[in-house]
């Protein structure tokens, strides 16, 4: 069997869960015997470009890095993906699996894959859900989880404010309806339209989900909430597949386990990932400064700050935390070390600020044996037993998050040693490309 995965970014550019996770797929099917290709656009790219990743070839098509509001809406075709419909032509695999949908690949070009006679199937790794939430987050006004149903005016009246529109406007734009929201769009030129057009856009959005539908064979999420919420939006119960996330497990193994090495103050908390702010790491930063200096407690922070804006992120959080000792800051994990690393921490702090999928980084230290605090939604919600095996707090609640940290320095053997006690059976990356070969073969 002939397989493309096409995915919205690629090692070495891109290193994120959904590189990994695609990565895994990639090595699994190959090893099973089967053509496995990726592809992934790459912005400002002149033309197209080939490579090797782990043995499984990998090829680049170049699309605009200044899109139209058409192509960033994915209204039309963006300049360039023109090159991954003709590839689909002239590879013809037999299974086309789309991972994310970014600028260069989109509606367009899963009705592409469909037409050159692939079999099309989608993972959605965001908290979009492909195109429900236009905030992409599933967080309401940023703050309480969703209930997940997109309706133009509430959503509307939701994204409006985090893209600077006063909270009045943002509620008259609302109040207009898609319709007379699509023709005053029309009307209007640069930020106005946009944000007048909130409405009409997502009932376009709506309009673009139900036909992906209709040329997709499986739709896959990561999570219950995720099924859940598909369904309730209008996705056919049938089409909805959850395949939970797993991790490839990190070098090393398990630490050893609490009877053999207990935990002991100062307890340690790590952050590590993405210096997003979407990955709510400023959230544990203001979490500390709430916990009083005497309490036995270090936190670190380690991720890269290669870009502008990691590092603006990276300042935030040292500005936040002043000069606090228990406090440090380290450069990016590479894979080799993420073992190591894992078991260093006595718990790993996930505070995010969206609906996601995993993340994988909690999935690894749970392999390793370290227990997680994470926001209370999506993956996290349903990978954690608060309480029982870690702690889930409301998302961007750092009075809440610092209360559970005051405790584990107070009492880090009893809490923490608990934990690990009862930290589940992870699921492998193994396990997820396993169920995955089974649905395109079913």
């Amino acid at each position: 069997m002939k397989v493309a995965l096409v995915v919205g970014w690629y090692y070495p550019d891109g290193r994120g869960g959904t590189e990994a996770y695609v990565a895994a797929v990639a090595a699994f099917l190959r090893t099973a015997g089967h053509e496995v290709r990726v592809a992934a656009p790459e912005a400002g790219l002149a033309g197209t470009r080939g490579y090797e990743h782990e043995g499984i070839p990998v090829w680049r098509y170049g699309v605009t890095a200044t899109p139209t509001r058409e192509e960033g809406r994915g209204t039309i075709a963006a300049r360039g993906a023109e090159a991954l419909h003709q590839w689909f032509g002239r590879e013809k695999p037999d299974v086309v699996h789309v991972h994310a949908f970014v600028t260069g690949l989109g509606l367009a070009e899963v009705q592409a894959a469909r037409a050159a006679g692939a079999r099309v199937f989608v993972t959605t790794h965001a908290a979009r859900l492909g195109w429900i939430c236009e905030r992409g987050t599933m967080l309401h006004d940023g703050v309480a989880l969703c209930d997940g149903i997109a309706e133009p005016g509430k959503c509307a009246a939701c994204v409006l404010p985090e893209r600077g529109a006063p909270v009045a406007v943002a509620g008259a734009v609302a109040a207009l309806g898609a319709g007379a929201s699509g023709v005053a769009r029309d009307l209007l030129p640069g930020r106005a339209s946009t944000m007048i057009g909130m409405p009409a856009l997502v009932r376009e959005n709506l309009e673009r989900q139900r036909a992906l539908y209709e040329c997709t064979e499986k739709f896959v999420v990561l999570t219950e909430w995720a099924r859940r919420t598909l369904i309730a939006n209008g996705a056919p119960r049938d089409l909805v597949v959850l395949n939970r996330l797993g991790a490839v497990p990190p070098r090393g193994g398990p630490k050893p386990g609490p009877e053999v090495r207990p935990t002991v103050p100062p307890v340690t908390v790590g952050y590590v990932g993405r210096m997003d702010r979407v990955k709510g790491a400023d959230v544990l930063a203001r979490a500390v400064t709430l916990v009083p200096r005497p309490a036995a407690l270090r936190v670190i922070f380690r991720g890269a700050a290669d870009t502008p804006a990691e590092r603006a992120v990276v300042g935030e959080l040292q500005s936040i935390v002043g000069g606090d000792p228990r406090v440090e800051f380290g450069g990016e994990v590479a894979r080799a070390e993420m073992g190591g690393v894992l078991r260093s921490l006595d718990v790993l702090c996930c505070p995010s600020r969206t609906v996601e999928g995993g993340p994988t980084i909690a999935i690894e230290a749970q392999a390793v044996g370290t227990p997680v605090i994470g926001s209370a939604i999506g993956g996290l919600a349903e990978l954690v037993i608060d309480g029982l095996d870690g702690r889930l707090v409301p998302p961007d609640d750092a009075a809440a998050l610092a209360e559970v940290l005051r405790a584990l320095a107070a009492n880090p053997a009893a809490i923490v040693d608990g934990w690990r006690r009862e930290l589940p059976p992870t699921r492998s990356m193994d396990d997820v490309a396993r169920d995955t070969l089974e649905m395109y073969l079913g």
